[in-house]
């Protein structure tokens, strides 16, 4: 008895929550048939090319958990008329919260779904099966909003994201700074140079001064000799 009220209970609280008190339920087209257990489908996974300029950031910390905003963005996305398989899942959550699970849990919640809704099973997974088409055409346009903010897709007319604006600036300024220090090692060998000059001609003016210095001391010391000679022979002065 606790099993069926936790049933009652999910699927009055889903049915409340989920349908439009004025629109009239369809009736049901006859007994619904049991479901079979769908196969586990694995989502679609589309390719992201690595754009120019990503080999030289480092990788963001590994995200764990969507922002709110895009939570919001995919709730808009799926939110329908509550006759599709979004509200199906739903009462299925609902139901599985009661204790349900299984084959058993998917057909219950079918079989009180087509109750109120009127969809077969083929309609019910063709709903699911349209979303799912949409959450891939979404993501596909967002993978293109990407590679447009990337740089990596060009949109004629489109202004430059701030990624690509940031990008030109960092390559002018590279450019700018490959040129500087190409000036500044035309200048460094310049400074060389004048250095090295500098050198030999210091050498050059100290070999010379040293060579005036012998010159002026000898001839000093000739002079003087010759001179106290003179002296003393002429003068008589010892």
């Amino acid at each position: 008895m606790d099993l069926f009220d936790n049933l009652a209970k999910a699927a009055k609280d889903f049915f409340v929550e989920g349908d439009d008190p004025s629109a009239p339920a369809k009736a049901s087209k006859g007994p619904a048939q049991p479901l079979q257990p769908l196969p586990a489908q694995a989502p679609q996974q589309l390719p992201v090319a690595p754009g120019p300029g990503t080999f030289a950031l480092n990788q963001p910390a590994a995200v764990t958990q969507p922002e709110q905003r895009h939570l919001d963005h995919i709730a808009t996305l799926l939110a329908g008329d509550g006759k599709d398989f979004v509200a199906y899942t739903k009462m299925v959550k609902s139901m599985a919260a009661s204790g349900l699970a299984g084959p058993v849990l998917y057909q219950t919640a079918f079989h009180a779904f087509a109750a109120v809704t009127g969809l077969d099973a083929a309609t019910l997974l063709t709903t699911g099966e349209q979303l799912e088409q949409k959450l891939v055409a979404d993501r596909n346009k967002v993978l293109e909003r990407h590679q447009e903010k990337m740089g990596e897709l060009k949109i004629a007319n489109a202004q430059p994201s701030t990624i690509v604006q940031l990008t030109g600036q960092e390559q002018r300024l590279q450019a700018e700074l490959a040129e500087l220090t190409k000036q500044l090692e035309a200048k460094s060998q310049q400074l060389q140079a004048t250095q090295q000059q500098l050198v030999a001609e210091r050498q050059k003016a100290q070999a010379s001064l040293a060579s005036y210095e012998l010159a002026n001391a000898s001839a000093a010391a000739d002079l003087k000799a010759h001179r106290q000679a003179a002296q003393s022979f002429l003068l008589g002065v010892k």
